[in-house]
């Protein structure tokens, strides 16, 4: 089953998630790689196997192998980095915030893909884990691959959406 298909088994109540994961689908301002890719990471992030399989069924024929393989490296690099640096950030303690995280990461200075679009995806991601610091530091990547707040949001939009519909699909 296609997601925009697994959408409408959403009970009548979560009508609104419908309606919106079918605005989500049709949403032209992102490039198809940005959209899919950003669907496939927080997918993953939301661990809910029906909405990843859905997702990745609808995705696969419009991204290539690569920019599959980096929206889920994106989010398991995050559901590592997501975790530290949010303890770093609420920690009293300030040791923390001058300490090496000594965490292996390669994959976010090489991700196979435009780096701006694995970094919409690790932003995606950092929102879904309530990650402040990340949510911050890769904001200012996009900034400055000239990534606009508006496909910025829409990449978020896209993550509280399919988080929506898999803690709803969860609890049915």
């Amino acid at each position: 089953m296609i997601f925009s298909e697994l959408a409408k088994t959403l009970p009548d109540y979560a009508k609104d998630q419908r309606l919106n994961v079918s605005s989500l689908l049709s949403e032209q301002l992102l490039t198809d790689q940005q959209k899919w890719g950003t669907l496939v990471a927080v997918a993953h992030a939301c661990a809910y196997k029906p909405v990843i399989e859905a997702i990745e069924a609808e995705a696969a024929d419009k991204l290539t192998p690569e920019a599959m393989t980096a929206a889920k490296a994106a989010a398991s690099v995050m559901a590592m980095n997501n975790i530290y640096y949010r303890f770093v950030h609420l920690a009293s303690r300030p040791d923390y915030k001058t300490m090496p995280a000594k965490l292996r990461m390669n994959v976010i200075g090489s991700p196979g893909i435009d780096k701006a679009d694995f970094e919409l995806f690790c932003l995606a991601v950092s929102a879904i884990n309530g990650c402040g610091m990340c949510i911050d530091a890769h904001d200012k990547v996009l900034a400055q691959h000239g990534v606009g707040a508006d496909k910025i949001q829409a990449s978020v939009r896209i993550a509280s959406v399919v988080h929506a519909v898999a803690r709803t699909l969860q609890a049915i």
